[in-house]
């Protein structure tokens, strides 16, 4: 793996020519890049200030040959007069390098820092000595190949990582927004359709772009660890519902968020928190009987013994369960899993066919009391509640953003739209998304022990479970010894042997 600091600043002299990289290391640039260039002054860097204002103003050059250069390229490529000529030179004109432009950089470059050098602890914390808590369940070999897939994902992971920044970048400092803008104005039509468009271009390049990582993923990466059972025809089935269904659910949504903010002035982001907040909790009744069935088979649990203990167990905790699911899972992977969603009549907990084959009945009774905590500990309810309220607070914080063209000449667009403030302003929130992210981790892993502590206590004993979630780590070959800077930062789930130490000491 390449070293993380070198791949960074090879990426801020590649958008930031003439030294920029040196500029970094040696001048304190990121201090200096907060300011206007025309402001820039001696007591920004001290002694360096002089130099840097010089290189700084080199650098600004050469981001403008660099567009040109790209801009020229595109034009070149594309027939004659087969779309509008590009608004390059324009673009250039409107494009700063102001706060926005240098807080969004700045954020990106540093997200992909954190999560490259946590990647890297996370791999330096392998070990080849097995926990002693899973001796008798792992074999040498299987532990070792677990070790290997958390390295290869890691590996694909950071080239991915990569080339999306790397893409994301490049099509800005080209102009891309802006060029894009100008295209879909020529079409007929008002702000609303523009922005579906606009949108629904973006989004369908960043799907197109990503086909050849999912493919490698799933046919290569995790059929080479024995888990991939997706057919060529499932993946394809799979990519075109998705689509479909961001069109039909997404589409409305998107067109009303963008009638909202271009018609309903200072109010529009409690109009559009209302509307999404009904969309989101419709989407919780309606997705466990109408969505889900279009990419998975659910079928009702035979009768049987196992049916038997999972109503009496539910019954015992007041849990009103009609049925159970069996779904499909091995039709994609050996992977197993279980999950809990919707409310009321409309709610269903599912256990994967793998998950049945490779488990006894006292082993999924614990898995599913598991679930069945979640939803007595309120924990659906509090996430749902939250995501609400995040999401009025994003609204709000859109609204004021929409009403800052330095925002929108950081991206060099000659015109200000609804739509392009969507996909800007979500940019300029990655710093805040990434700590909120941190916060929702560290909640939902307080939110899993108290699950297996629900389990534990109703079922009585904690055996089954940590069996159970022994095995499931074997099968889906876990990394049992992940960093805690990596937990803190990606972690849904506490580490395996912190939750069995949990249910030991209940």
């Amino acid at each position: 793996m390449k070293k993380t600091g070198s791949s960074i600043l090879t990426r801020f002299s590649f958008y930031f020519p003439h030294e920029g990289g040196n500029l970094l290391k040696n001048c304190g640039f990121i201090k200096g890049f907060f300011k206007n260039p025309d402001e820039y002054s001696a007591e920004t860097t001290g002694n360096c200030a002089s130099a840097t204002k010089g290189k700084l103003i080199n650098s600004l050059t050469g981001q403008v040959n660099f567009v040109k250069l790209t801009c020229g390229w595109l034009n070149r490529l594309l027939p004659p007069n087969s779309i509008p000529q590009s608004p390059c030179p324009r673009c250039l004109a409107i494009m700063e390098l102001n706060w926005f432009s240098s807080l969004i950089l700045i954020a990106l470059v540093a997200n992909f820092l954190i999560t490259t050098w946590a990647d890297r602890l996370n791999l330096q914390a392998l070990t080849a000595d097995l926990p002693t808590e899973f001796v008798g369940i792992y074999d040498v070999d299987s532990y070792a190949k677990s070790q290997e897939y958390t390295r290869a994902k890691t590996r694909f992971g950071f080239f991915a990582a990569a080339f999306d920044l790397a893409t994301l970048l490049l099509f800005w400092w080209a102009g891309g927004f802006n060029w894009l803008d100008t295209l879909v104005r020529t079409i007929h039509g008002g702000p609303v359709t523009h922005g579906l468009i606009y949108l629904g271009a973006l989004l369908l390049a960043k799907t197109l772009l990503s086909i050849p990582f999912s493919c490698y993923s799933t046919f290569v990466l995790e059929e080479r660890y024995g888990f991939n059972r997706t057919t060529i025809r499932t993946f394809v089935l799979d990519l075109v519902k998705g689509i479909l269904l961001s069109v039909v659910l997404g589409g409305p949504l998107l067109g009303a968020l963008l009638f909202f903010f271009d018609w309903a002035g200072s109010h529009a982001w409690l109009y559009a928190w209302g509307v999404t907040t009904a969309f989101i909790v419709i989407i919780q009744f309606v997705a466990p009987t109408w969505i889900m069935p279009l990419f998975n088979k659910f079928t009702p649990l035979a009768e049987g013994e196992l049916k038997d203990r999972i109503m009496s167990y539910a019954k015992s905790v007041d849990f009103t369960l009609d049925n159970v699911f069996v779904i499909d899972g091995s039709k994609r992977s050996s992977k197993s899993n279980a999950f809990f969603t919707g409310f009321g009549k409309h709610k269903r907990i599912a256990l994967f066919d793998t998950l049945i084959a490779g488990h006894n009945e006292a082993e999924l009774v614990g898995i599913l009391a598991h679930e069945i905590g979640h939803y007595q500990k309120k924990h659906i309810l509090q996430g749902l509640a939250i995501s609400i309220v995040h999401l009025g607070i994003m609204l709000y914080l859109l609204s004021l953003a929409l009403g800052s063209q330095g925002l929108f000449n950081a991206f060099g667009m000659e015109q200000r739209s609804v739509y392009g403030g969507l996909i800007f302003f979500g940019l300029l929130l990655t710093p805040l998304e990434l700590l909120l992210s941190i916060l929702m981790n560290a909640l939902s892993r307080h939110n899993e022990f108290e699950a297996d502590h629900f389990a534990v206590k109703t079922v009585g004993s904690a055996d089954s479970l940590i069996l159970a979630l022994k095995k499931l780590s074997v099968h889906n070959l876990a990394n049992l010894t992940p960093h805690p800077f990596y937990v803190f930062l990606h972690y849904s789930h506490p580490p395996l042997i912190s939750r069995i130490a949990a249910m030991r000491k209940i």
